[in-house]
């Protein structure tokens, strides 16, 4: 942000609902991509912009392909990071359609951390807020590496506290414990529990395309860009398809999930 706005760009970072300074709902249903959509737009209209260059990174990059189907009117051109737009996990789209938990069950197992978000309160006993340091070292120097995500307990004896990573500081893992001790967790769980949701919602869309100039850009090392099909998808028409206004995509060679502190390091 510091580098956009020294080239006169003016540059908003909102904390999307459920983190941070912006308050939780305690309802799972309040999480789904219209509610987060509409705080978006509310936003740009309570700041006077018309339209915003858009920047999505993992949720906030689901969030931006919904944006840019519902409300493309509102965003000039988008970069989005990590997670490319999947049209069968986030848009109902036939009578063939398999739900996305179903279909991450059927891909990954039940015990696939999407598909252990969905009862409420589970998950909550192991991302309790007392527990917030140790996870968040867990989390980003771990459970996103090299196209994996861990899927059982978080223990010390399996995913050790490790040295930080060059482009992690104390500073930085301190400073989101901060906000995780605030809100918790449950706020950020809401969104996985909207997934079969949020494309019952969506369905509308089913042929829409993505009709906003872009560039995607992921690490071969994501958890995202491992996905099964994904590659092919990208990289053989699908995504081009979905996407006609696609510019460019970039992969970055050794990165993983959190390729921004990577490419800024």
């Amino acid at each position: 942000m510091e580098y956009l706005a020294t080239r006169g760009y003016r540059c908003v970072a909102p904390d999307l609902r459920g983190y941070g300074g912006t308050t939780a709902p305690p309802d799972v249903a309040s999480y789904t991509a219209f509610h987060i959509v509409g705080d978006l737009v509310a936003l740009l209209d309570t700041l006077e912009l018309a339209k915003v260059f858009l920047v999505g990174h993992d949720w906030g990059a689901i969030i931006a392909w919904y944006m840019c189907l519902f409300r493309p009117e509102r965003v000039t051109a988008l970069v989005n990071t990590s997670v490319a737009f999947m049209r069968h996990i986030m848009i109902r789209t036939g009578p063939d359609f398999v739900n996305p938990i179903e279909y991450f069950k059927r891909a990954y197992g039940p015990n696939y951390y999407k598909c252990r978000f969905q009862e409420p309160g589970v998950a909550e006993k192991q991302f309790a807020p007392a527990h917030a340091k140790r996870l968040m070292r867990q989390l980003l120097c771990h459970c996103f590496s090299h196209g994996v995500f861990c899927d059982e307990e978080m223990d010390d004896n399996k995913f050790p506290t490790s040295p930080l990573p060059p482009w992690l500081t104390e500073a930085d893992i301190d400073y989101f414990v901060t906000s995780f001790e605030k809100t918790g967790f449950t706020g950020a769980i809401n969104y996985y529990r909207n997934f079969d949701k949020n494309c019952e919602l969506a369905a509308p869309w089913a042929d829409a395309k993505v009709q906003v100039p872009t560039k995607y850009i992921v690490g071969d090392d994501d958890i995202t860009y491992n996905f099964e099909g994904i590659q092919e998808y990208i990289h053989a028409g699908g995504f081009k398809e979905d996407v006609p206004l696609l510019d460019e995509v970039v992969v970055i060679p050794g990165a993983g999930h959190f390729i921004q502190q990577k490419l800024f390091h």
